[in-house]
């Protein structure tokens, strides 16, 4: 347990100095009113936890600061000139009402980000959809004038941007201060998939299914435009980055996520390319959330049946061992040498020298019989 909250907090870090980093990008275009913005939703979606779960009886804690990156997130995906009570309002309801109420950070259900955007942009359309040409700073507490409609807009009706690929790359051209910085989005999201911070079956799958499309049902005249323009507009790159690949919401095998990425992806390029929707992959990445639910209760059984059959296999290999162990034959005893050998072969020298003694005995005997009839004999003729 306490791994896993060091991880979650080691991803959170990384997150953070992404977002952080384009919000300096932000600051570069449009002023300190994006560093202030920022700042609201961060100070807000802070505030907004704490009283939540005091309110529910929980403890805040040092893990629950995770709602920072949702807010961050969420300033990035609105113009930066937009009202600051517009931008609080939408990181409370991110916060009350996408996560804490349906159990909060540990049973992420939305991504609180994606929640907070969809209801920003059904109350305050007009608001969160009009924005600043890149270099017009705008004062803190100033009221924006001149506003326009984003590069998105401009590409779903005609199909058409009138920027240079080097514009496209650093970001100058109108939209959200976050997803126009398609450079600093493409490190983001190579840093963020190679440290393992966000699913990379799910972003590959999103891409994927964005080029997909767009080769096949082309929105642009040239095959490089209608493939790369579908790429950095509505918000696109960004929610593959930030909302799709969220692992708190993605499926966590790669092969569901990109399947669950892919389905995202391509449902929003038809819904662009009918209805010209604005930044619409947001939109359907919350619809699709029974569907990332439906893949982690799959994997969920998955892994049960995995750890029954781990299990089973076990018991087995535990049986096959006794056995084995009662079938073996039981070791012989190795028996003890007989004594009766051993004293045979002792008994074998001493019968022999017996019988040697005897047989000198009866030389000897024989020699002395010779003598006594020699003697005799000697004495005989004398």
């Amino acid at each position: 347990m306490l791994k896993q909250a060091k991880q979650e907090r080691l991803i959170w870090l990384d997150i953070m100095l992404t977002l952080l980093t384009l919000e300096l990008m932000a600051y570069f275009y449009y002023g300190l009113r994006a560093l202030v913005l920022g700042g609201v939703c961060i100070t807000v979606s802070a505030a907004a936890e704490f009283i939540s779960l005091r309110l529910m009886h929980k403890r805040f804690t040092a893990d629950d600061l995770t709602c920072t990156s949702d807010a961050l997130i969420i300033a990035l995906m609105l113009p930066t000139v937009i009202d600051y009570k517009i931008a609080a309002i939408g990181c409370v309801f991110a916060v009350v009402a996408a996560k804490n109420i349906f159990g909060g950070r540990l049973n992420m259900i939305f991504s609180p980000a994606a929640a907070a955007y969809v209801f920003l942009l059904t109350s305050w359309k007009n608001q969160t959809l009009q924005f600043t040409a890149p270099h017009v700073h705008t004062g803190i507490f100033e009221k924006a004038t001149g506003l326009v409609t984003s590069a998105s807009h401009s590409f779903n009706l005609t199909g058409e941007m009138s920027v240079s690929d080097f514009e496209i790359l650093m970001g100058n051209f109108s939209g959200p201060a976050g997803a126009v910085s398609i450079l600093l989005l493409a490190v983001a999201a190579l840093i963020l998939i190679l440290r393992g911070d966000i699913s990379g079956g799910a972003f590959i799958g999103t891409i994927s299914g964005t080029v997909l499309l767009s080769y096949l049902v082309p929105m642009s005249g040239g095959m490089v435009d209608s493939i790369k323009f579908p790429l950095v507009t509505n918000m696109v790159l960004f929610a593959a980055v930030y909302i799709v690949s969220d692992k708190r919401i993605a499926p966590r095998r790669h092969y569901y996520a990109f399947f669950y990425g892919l389905f995202i992806a391509m449902t929003s390029y038809i819904i662009v390319l009918t209805t010209a929707k604005e930044n619409a992959i947001v939109i359907v990445a919350l619809l699709f959330t029974p569907i990332a639910l439906a893949f982690k209760n799959l994997e969920k059984r998955i892994d049960d049946l995995e750890i029954q059959a781990l299990s089973v296999a076990a018991q087995k290999s535990e049986i096959t061992a006794e056995e084995e162990t009662e079938a073996a034959p039981e070791p012989e005893e190795i028996s003890k040498p007989d004594d009766s050998l051993d004293e045979e072969a002792f008994d074998l020298p001493e019968f022999s020298i017996n019988e040697i003694n005897e047989l000198i005995e009866a030389e000897h005997l024989a020699d002395t019989d010779e003598e006594q009839n020699a003697e005799e004999v000697t004495g005989d003729e004398e």
